[in-house]
């Protein structure tokens, strides 16, 4: 067995577990949501039960890609923000990555209704109003102004079988099997 992993015969099988062997936060579903006049949301209790207890009720929330927001629950930040540390400072790109990444990075603790106040530069940045999608998969919940999630939604890809193929259809390869090998 390794870590992160099994080898079954010749096959390394992957299973959800960092280096340190807890498992990673696998967050899933769309929630609608309004941002009240002070610049808060309630966090959806179908997406709350979901917030693994090591969060403590606490996240942060930075610029994500595509103009949305990028909110993590603080455990699953620890361990992005750590993968982010880990590259090469001395290399201009992974400086560049480092900052665009962590620009605007807050601090947001659930408060007692449930609620977290979103910055408003954020709010600004991802032009979020009042109707938001909380669109929530694999260690994140990316916030959408509502009308830019549908816009990319309904922008799907000409052949989304296609695009499926490229991305998920690549085998892993077995290095024993010389006529596996690319």
């Amino acid at each position: 067995m390794e870590e992160g992993g099994e080898l079954w015969g010749n096959v390394y099988i992957f299973t959800p577990q960092n280096a340190k062997g807890s498992f990673m936060t696998n967050l899933i579903g769309e929630y609608e949501c309004r941002i009240d006049d002070k610049g808060r949301i309630i966090l959806p209790a179908g997406l709350k039960k979901q917030i693994p207890p090591e969060a403590e009720e606490r996240f942060v929330i930075n610029r994500g890609f595509e103009t949305c927001l990028s909110l993590y629950p603080m455990n699953e930040w620890r361990k992005t923000i750590d993968e982010v540390n880990r590259l090469n400072m001395y290399n201009r790109k992974n400086r560049n990555f480092a900052r665009y990444f962590s620009r605007g990075a807050s601090e947001l603790v659930l408060d007692g209704s449930n609620r977290l106040l979103l910055p408003k530069t954020l709010l600004e940045y991802a032009g979020i109003q009042r109707d938001v999608i909380l669109f929530a998969f694999s260690n994140r919940i990316e916030v959408w102004a509502k009308d830019k999630y549908e816009n990319l939604m309904n922008e799907e890809p000409e052949d989304f079988a296609l695009l499926a193929e490229e991305v998920m259809g690549k085998q892993p390869v077995n290095r024993e099997d010389p006529e596996n090998v690319p």
